[in-house]
């Protein structure tokens, strides 16, 4: 037989074999994939795994953490939601990431460095502005807020309420028959803006406060009764801060408190056993209103005082003076933007030569002239603790500019002055200048002794 012949006769013995086309047959092709040998199943997750899993998603019934060993519980924490109910993780979660992420979802970036590098304080100090800031008198129940208490009370520490919203104004209501309102209804509201005094004195590591009446991005629907801090308000927020006895700071803007209000505020903050900082910018207060102020200088510990963009004169500004030569505690006070005019600056001069504690004086734009600006190079002669003052936007003239040449000559600590807008000679502002550089210098040599 020949070769050929022997060859058909081998192939003739078997069948032929199919050459399976994938792409024409799919479930063939499965068969193929699963007969890999280098396929497998996927791993089953560890037991362990499945119970922190379980854990995670059962955490609002039955929260379990510290009962974790360490990197159980980071595993835990880092897959919590944010949207988790506070109530629940208010006291028992600590873990910076976790707040952070609740911060992030709910507000996005913020500065954490300003809340001492805490997400989880600057969490529940921006909740609680928050519920402050929309709540509306006899609409929002006080609840709101007070049941927040318990949960951040530890964690408050500052509070920024950049608007408070008045009651909602009812409409006028008629008798039939009757051309005048009636008088059904017409008690008012029984509170005029939120009263702080439900919450003060529940954070018990409050420290500063910050507040505006008024209310934020109004547009055309702007009406005078929108930035109204009433004498109600003012005698409710003054006992709430009397309450507040860790209370070191506290600010009130653009909120027309005028004198009967600062004197009623005052008049409760004296003896404060925490207040180091006030503030009273962009207001009404005048004389009566610093006398008052005065009077908080020297029963308090006062640190920083600033009362700028008000009405205070030359009376206001000798109450202050008189209270600040006796004062051992004043370290900064600004007073730019008043009207004390050269009675008030001659007064503040005279007594910078008595006070050894205040470091920063703000005077800038107060119609001062050649006098003060004398009264003020005698006070530089025989004062040695003041750093800086401002003199900016006051018509000192060159003769003024001259006097305060010839003090500064005799000064060896003050390093900043500003005389911007004082018309006082470039002759004068250079050597003022240059004997600036001169304390500067050697303050700087000082520090590094």
């Amino acid at each position: 037989m020949s070769e050929s012949g022997s060859l058909r006769a081998q192939r003739s013995m078997y069948p032929p074999v199919k050459t399976v086309n994938a792409a024409a047959d799919g479930r063939k092709m499965r068969s193929i994939i699963a007969e890999d040998s280098e396929w497998s199943l996927a791993e089953v997750p560890l037991l362990t795994t499945l119970c922190l899993q379980h854990i995670v998603t059962h955490f609002k019934e039955n929260p379990i953490l510290d009962e974790l060993i360490p990197r159980h519980k980071a595993f835990v924490l880092r897959s919590l939601p944010p949207s988790l109910p506070l109530t629940v993780t208010a006291n028992l979660i600590s873990d910076e990431g976790y707040w952070k992420r609740c911060y992030l979802d709910r507000w996005g970036l913020g500065d954490v460095s300003t809340y001492g590098n805490s997400w989880k304080r600057m969490f529940f100090e921006r909740y609680l502005e928050g519920l402050i800031e929309l709540f509306i008198p006899d609409v929002t129940d006080t609840k709101t807020v007070l049941n927040v208490v318990p949960l951040c009370r530890n964690y408050v520490k500052r509070l920024d309420i950049s608007q408070l919203l008045p009651p909602i104004k009812e409409p006028p209501r008629f008798d039939e028959g009757s051309d005048c309102a009636s008088d059904v209804g017409s008690e008012g509201p029984s509170m005029d803006h939120f009263d702080f005094g439900i919450l003060l004195d529940k954070l018990t590591n409050m420290e500063e406060l910050h507040l505006v009446y008024g209310v934020k991005g109004c547009g055309m629907n702007f009406e005078w009764n929108l930035f109204e801090f009433t004498f109600r308000d003012c005698e409710s927020l003054a006992k709430a801060l009397k309450s507040c006895k860790t209370l070191k700071v506290f600010k009130i803007h653009r909120s027309k408190v005028d004198n009967d209000k600062c004197c009623v505020l005052v008049r409760h903050l004296l003896d404060h056993p925490s207040l180091l900082e006030l503030d009273f910018s962009h207001n009404h207060i005048s004389d009566r209103g610093a006398q008052a102020i005065s009077k908080l200088l020297n029963r308090s510990q006062l640190k920083r005082l600033t009362v700028y963009n008000n009405h205070i004169r030359g009376a206001g500004a000798q109450a202050l003076a008189h209270a600040l030569a006796r004062n051992s505690t004043l370290m900064f006070l600004n007073l730019r933007l008043n009207l004390i005019g050269d009675e008030g600056g001659q007064a503040l001069a005279q007594a910078l030569m008595k006070n050894n504690t205040l470091v920063d004086l703000h005077l800038g734009g107060n119609k001062m002239t050649e006098p003060a600006a004398m009264a003020l190079s005698q006070a530089l002669v025989e004062n040695s603790t003041l750093k800086t003052l401002n003199l900016s936007n006051n018509r000192l003239g060159v003769d003024g500019g001259k006097v305060l040449e010839e003090g500064m000559s005799h000064n060896s600590s003050l390093v900043k002055c500003d005389i911007r807008l004082t018309d006082v000679g470039q002759d004068s502002e250079y050597s003022i200048t240059q004997a600036l550089h001169a304390n500067q210098n050697q303050a700087g040599r000082k520090h590094q002794t």
